[in-house]
C-alpha cells in the first residue's frame, strides 16, 4: 500500500435490520480495559482502533463514551467499507483511514490528533475473511490461494507454497502454526507442486490432510498450516510489534492499550512487551493473566474460545513528534 487512504464520507445506510457480519469478542472486557477506571460519560480525547474490521468494537466504544473520538484504521479496504456503514450514526466523531499497524505512527501524525486516551488492537483473522472463500483464508470452502488482508501486498499464499524451499516451509508451519508434522507436510507439498502448482485452498487443504493421514482431532488437519501461511503473507508478527510500539509512543499517561490475540505466539509477544515495559516503568499491567471469554460468549460465538485480552496502562510520557 503506497499511501494512507481516506475512506469516503459515510453516505450509505447503516447496517440496520441485517445480521452482523462480525461479532466482536470480549466486548465488555475491552470496554472496561480501555476505560481503565475512568467514567465513560466524561472520558474525552482520541482512541485509536488499529484493527477496525467491521467496526464492532468501535461501535461499542462510541455508544458507551459519548465524548470520545475514534481514529479507525484497517489495512483491508473491504472491511472499512463495512465499518463505514456500521459507524455512520457517529460520523462526526469518527475518522476512518486505510493503514496497516506499521503505519499507525504516520497516520496519527498526519491526522494531528496528538496524545491518545486509548488504543485497541484486535490481532489476526476475522469473520470477514473466513466467511468469504474468495479471499482465500478458509480451508473449509474452496477459493483462490490468496490470504492477503491488504490486497496491495505483493506476496500471496500461493507464492509461498509454490516457491519457498522445503526447509523454509517446514519452519514456517512449525514456528508460526505450532504444527508438529510440519516437515511431513512440507515434503509432500514440494513433491506435488513439481507437477501442478497449488492455486486453490481446497486442493491445498486436501493434500495437507492426506500428508498427516487425515488426523486432526477436534480441528481440521489444515488449520495450523493455514494459520502459518496467513501470518507469513500478512507479516503479522512484524505488524503486531509495530502496533505495540506505536501505542507506547502516542498514549498519554494513564491511557490504556488493549490487545486481543488468538494465537499463542502473538499472546507471548504481547505479554513480553508489557512485562519489559513494566520493568522499565513504562507500563502498569491490569492483570498478570489475560482475560478470556466466558462460557456463554463461547457458546454464542465459537471464535471467542481462543481470544486472549491483555491490557496495559501507560506510565511514563515519552517524546512524541
Amino acid at each position: 500500500m503506497s499511501q494512507l487512504e481516506e475512506i469516503p464520507s459515510m453516505t450509505s445506510e447503516p447496517n440496520q435490520g441485517r445480521t452482523p457480519v462480525h461479532v466482536p469478542v470480549l466486548r465488555a472486557e475491552v470496554l472496561a480495559g480501555l476505560l481503565a477506571g475512568r467514567d465513560p460519560k466524561t472520558l474525552e480525547g482520541w482512541i485509536v482502533d488499529g484493527t477496525t474490521g467491521a467496526g464492532g468494537h468501535a461501535r461499542v466504544l462510541l455508544e458507551a463514551c459519548p465524548k470520545i473520538q475514534l481514529l479507525c484504521t484497517d489495512q483491508d479496504p473491504k472491511a472499512l467499507e463495512i465499518a463505514t456503514l456500521e459507524l455512520k450514526p457517529f460520523q462526526e466523531r469518527v475518522r476512518l483511514r486505510r493503514a496497516r499497524m506499521s503505519e499507525l505512527c504516520r497516520v496519527i501524525r498526519k491526522e494531528r490528533i496528538g496524545r491518545l486516551s486509548g488504543v485497541l488492537l484486535d490481532v489476526g483473522v476475522c469473520s470477514l475473511h473466513l466467511d468469504h472463500p474468495e479471499r482465500g483464508f478458509s480451508f473449509l470452502e474452496d477459493g483462490p490461494l490468496d490470504m492477503r488482508m491488504d490486497p496491495d501486498r505483493e506476496r500471496s499464499a500461493a507464492d509461498i507454497v509454490n516457491n519457498w524451499d522445503e526447509s523454509d516451509l517446514a519452519d514456517l508451519f512449525y514456528y508460526e502454526g505450532d504444527e508438529r508434522r510440519a516437515r511431513t507436510i512440507a515434503r509432500r507439498l514440494v513433491e506435488l507442486r513439481r507437477r501442478t502448482p497449488f492455486l486453490r485452498t481446497g486442493a491445498l487443504a486436501e493434500e495437507i490432510a492426506r500428508a498427516v493421514g487425515g488426523a486432526g482431532g477436534k480441528t481440521h488437519p489444515a488449520t495450523k498450516s493455514f494459520q502459518a501461511l496467513r501470518r507469513a503473507v500478512n507479516e503479522e508478527g512484524d505488524e503486531l510489534i509495530a502496533g505495540l510500539q506505536a501505542a507506547e509512543h502516542w498514549l498519554d499517561e494513564g491511557g490504556a492499550l488493549a490487545v486481543i490475540s488468538f494465537h499463542s505466539g502473538e499472546d507471548r509477544v504481547v505479554k513480553r512487551f508489557f512485562q519489559e515495559g513494566q520493568r522499565a516503568d513504562r507500563w502498569e499491567l491490569e492483570s498478570k493473566k489475560p482475560k478470556q471469554a466466558e462460557s456463554n460468549e463461547v457458546r454464542d460465538n465459537r471464535r471467542a474460545r481462543s481470544a486472549r485480552l491483555r491490557v496495559g496502562l501507560r506510565r511514563r510520557k515519552g517524546n512524541r513528534s
